[in-house]
C-alpha cells in the first residue's frame, strides 16, 4: 500500500520500508512518529479513504543536508559576497502504512528518567524567590539611608525700579 504525505511543505509518496529525508521534525533517533497529513492512499489502481489511513515511520537520525552556496556579485561595483546554508533533515524510514489508529510512542524522557531527590528540586525555587525579595529590601534600605534630593529654592519676584524724573 502506498500513501501521499505532506510533512515540510512537501509532499513524498511513501510505501511501508522506504527512507525519505525530510525538513526538521521533533523527536530523537529510534523514535516513532505519525504522519498525518495523508492526501492520497491506494494499492495499486486502487484508491483508498486518505481519511483513515495513518502512516508510522522511525526516526533514523537528525542531519544536516548539503551546503547550498549564496553568491552575490554587482557588475563593476567590487561587491561580492559569499555565504553558505545547510538545513536542517530529519531521515524516516516508514513502518507502517495503512487503515486504523497509529500507536504513538510514548515519550522516553518520561519512562527512562530516573528519580531525583525532590529536596533538592524544592529547595532550589525557595532560594530563586527569596533573592527578588532579598533584592527588594535592600533596594528600599538604600532609599532610606539616602538623603533625599533638595529642592533648588523658588526664585524671588525682583522689584521693578522705578526712574524719578
Amino acid at each position: 500500500m502506498f500513501a501521499v504525505v505532506r510533512t515540510g511543505g512537501k509532499q513524498y509518496r511513501v510505501a511501508e520500508g522506504d527512507k525519505i529525508a525530510v525538513e526538521k521534525l521533533a523527536g530523537e533517533a529510534g523514535d516513532t512518529i505519525t504522519l498525518g497529513d495523508v492526501l492520497l492512499a491506494g494499492e495499486g489502481a486502487e484508491l483508498a479513504d486518505a481519511s483513515k489511513v495513518t502512516v508510522s515511520a522511525e526516526i533514523i537520525a537528525q542531519a544536516k543536508s548539503e551546503k547550498v552556496f549564496v553568491f552575490k556579485k554587482r557588475r563593476r561595483h567590487n561587491y561580492r559576497r559569499r555565504a553558505g546554508h545547510r538545513q536542517q533533515m530529519t531521515l524516516l524510514r516508514i513502518v507502517g502504512v495503512g487503515e486504523g489508529a497509529a500507536k504513538k510512542a510514548a515519550p522516553k524522557k518520561a519512562a527512562d528518567a530516573p528519580v531525583k531527590d525532590t529536596s533538592e528540586e524544592k529547595a532550589a525555587p525557595k532560594a530563586q524567590k527569596a533573592a527578588p525579595v532579598k533584592a527588594a529590601a535592600t533596594k528600599a534600605a538604600d532609599s532610606e539611608t539616602k538623603a533625599p534630593a533638595k529642592k533648588a529654592p523658588a526664585k524671588k519676584p525682583t522689584a521693578k525700579k522705578t526712574e524719578d524724573k
